[in-house]
C-alpha cells in the first residue's frame, strides 16, 4: 500500500531529525550547496502538505509551498508536521480524483492542469522523498555522522530489491 510506504519514509526522516542536534539542523552544509539539512526536510515535507491540502479543494500545486521557515529551523515542529501527515494518511487510504497543476515556464504564463489521483501524486511524494533523502543522505555522511540512518534511507525500494537480487 502506498501510505505504508510513504508513512516508512516519514518514519525514517522523524528517526534522523530526532537524531540531529538542533544547531545541525538549521546550518548551512557544503554538501548541500549552502542549503541546510532542515530546509530539505521541510521541502519535503511540504510536497506532502500540498497533498493533504488537497483533500478539500481536489487541486494540487507544488509551487504553492509555503517555503515555512519555521519547519526548518524547528526540529519539534518537523516531528510534528511528520505526525500530521502520518495521522492524514491514515484517515485516507482510497484513492481520489485530483487535478494537478504547475507552471513549468520562467515567465508569468499560467498553470498546466492535468487529472491526477491521490495515489499518482502520493507516489510522485514518495519518489520527491527519496531524492531529497538521498541528499541529505550525503550531508549526513559528510558532516554530521554521529547520526546512524535508517538501512535504505535514501534508496528506492526497486533498488533495494535490485540489489538484493544480485546477491541472490
Amino acid at each position: 500500500m502506498l501510505q505504508d510506504a510513504a508513512k516508512d519514509l516519514l518514519d525514517q526522516l522523524d528517526q534522523i531529525i530526532n537524531a540531529c542536534k538542533q544547531d545541525d539542523f538549521a546550518r548551512p552544509l557544503p554538501e548541500l550547496s549552502g542549503s541546510t539539512f532542515g530546509q530539505h526536510i521541510r521541502h519535503t515535507l511540504e510536497f506532502f502538505i500540498c497533498l493533504y491540502d488537497a483533500k478539500n479543494e481536489k487541486v494540487v500545486n507544488y509551487d504553492f509551498r509555503k517555503h515555512d521557515e519555521l519547519i526548518e529551523t524547528d526540529k519539534k515542529l518537523a516531528r510534528s508536521v511528520i505526525q500530521s501527515i502520518i495521522d492524514f494518511l491514515d484517515q485516507n487510504e482510497e484513492d481520489f480524483d485530483l487535478t494537478f497543476e504547475a507552471n513549468y515556464s520562467f515567465g508569468e504564463t499560467g498553470n498546466s492542469s492535468m487529472k491526477s489521483s491521490f495515489y499518482r501524486e502520493l507516489s510522485y511524494n514518495i519518489e520527491h522523498a527519496i531524492h531529497h533523502m538521498a541528499l541529505i543522505k550525503v550531508a549526513v555522511n559528510q558532516s554530521l555522522n554521529y547520526i546512524k540512518l535508517p538501512e535504505h534511507f535514501g534508496v528506492a525500494s526497486s533498488t533495494v530489491r535490485y540489489r538484493a537480487n544480485l546477491g541472490a
